[in-house]
């Protein structure tokens, strides 16, 4: 796709979500919560050409030590959960970039501007890539789009630790939902040339 046919349009994140469910196993995940983990900074480019949403692609890059716990939890659990996910998990000194390309997508239109998305690609997470398949409701506006939806991601295919936090007796379940809710508005003249301001 040239560039020069396609309409670019740069994700919103300050009013878009992106949030990864974690599952909690154990002794007291009866009574603990699974955390819900908010993606702070990260940035991303959808591009398609004019009016329709034909060879869309995408391309997102997210801070890794970005990862924000949402729970309501004490000082000390928070800094704890926050230490684990960035030192043991992610290690996000070795790997602080994780980042999704798409390679092809499959549009099928539901109504008027409105459409199902089915993204392949990879995802770069840890060190490793994998295919990601990535399925999306998306609606077209004037000058912007809005998607939702979700994936899972498994934490062993990116070599990733399994969190084990208060000595082993609450444990993490290997699958993460990632949820998504994103708005994109179209690139204007001054912010066609997409750089990062997260890194």
């Amino acid at each position: 796709m040239s560039p020069n046919s396609s309409d670019r349009y740069i994700i919103d994140t300050r009013v878009s979500q992106f949030t990864a469910q974690a599952f909690a196993s154990g002794l007291i995940s009866a009574v603990a919560h699974s955390p819900k983990i908010a993606i702070r900074e990260w940035e991303g480019l959808i591009q398609m050409e004019p009016g329709t949403l034909a060879n869309a692609s995408l391309q997102v890059r997210i801070k890794a030590n970005s990862l924000e716990v949402l729970d309501e939890l004490p000082d000390r659990d928070r800094r704890e959960l926050h230490r684990v996910m960035n030192q043991e998990v992610l290690e996000t000194s070795l790997y602080p970039a994780i980042s999704y390309e798409s390679s092809s997508a499959l549009v099928e239109k539901l109504k008027e501007d409105l459409y199902r998305v089915q993204l392949r690609g990879e995802l770069n997470l840890h060190g490793i890539s994998n295919p990601l398949l990535l399925v999306a409701q998306v609606a077209i506006g004037v000058d912007s789009a809005r998607a939702h939806g979700e994936f899972v991601v498994r934490q062993s295919d990116y070599d990733i630790p399994i969190a084990s936090i208060a000595g082993g007796t609450l444990k993490l379940l290997d699958e993460l939902k990632l949820s998504f809710y994103v708005v994109a508005r179209k690139a204007t003249e001054e912010s066609q040339n997409y750089r990062s301001a997260a890194f």
